[in-house]
């Protein structure tokens, strides 16, 4: 996995193909992975700017390719922080790399280093019920159903320290 940075996003949001250079890796054109809207890229930046603490919760899922040679880049994986001491994660692999347990490998790996850290108490995910692979992600992650979503039709699942 690599750290995301301003020059990243900025890099993606301009959608030049300059991203694949600055991560040394293959791009595809399945990039960016389906619901991942423009605004993530205003966001993931406001929450570096505005809580230093939290420059690095914000991934790019990176596979090296099997001879060896370029990484390719496959999904993201991010968190932020709520007022509550919760973080609330989001991920996402590109069709032609779903249902390998890359999505579920990138996820488990963060929520474990997320509850390592100071004022962490929890850490959550929203998705809609109709994407029960989502779902799946986030249970093996051990989180376990708390309700509705902030957005109409989500349901919320969380793990707590």
């Amino acid at each position: 996995m690599a750290a995301i940075t301003p020059s990243m996003l900025a890099a993606e949001k301009i959608a030049d193909g300059s991203i694949g250079p600055l991560l040394r890796a293959k791009v595809t054109s399945q990039w960016p992975p389906e619901h991942w809207e423009p605004h993530v890229f205003d966001f993931i930046l406001a929450q570096i700017e505005s809580n230093a603490e939290t420059t690095g919760w914000n991934r790019y899922v990176l596979l090296p390719d099997a001879d060896g040679g370029r990484r390719t880049l496959i999904g993201c994986v991010g968190g932020f922080v709520k007022p509550d001491g919760d973080v609330e994660i989001g991920y996402s692999t590109l069709p032609e790399f779903q249902r390998r347990g890359y999505g579920t490998e990138a996820s488990m790996a963060l929520v474990e280093w997320l509850l390592t850290r100071e004022g962490i108490r929890s850490v959550s995910a929203q998705t809609f019920p109709r994407l029960p692979e989502s779902i799946k992600v986030m249970e093996r992650c051990g989180m376990r159903f708390v309700g509705d979503g902030d957005e109409e039709g989500t349901v919320r699942y969380r793990r707590f320290r």
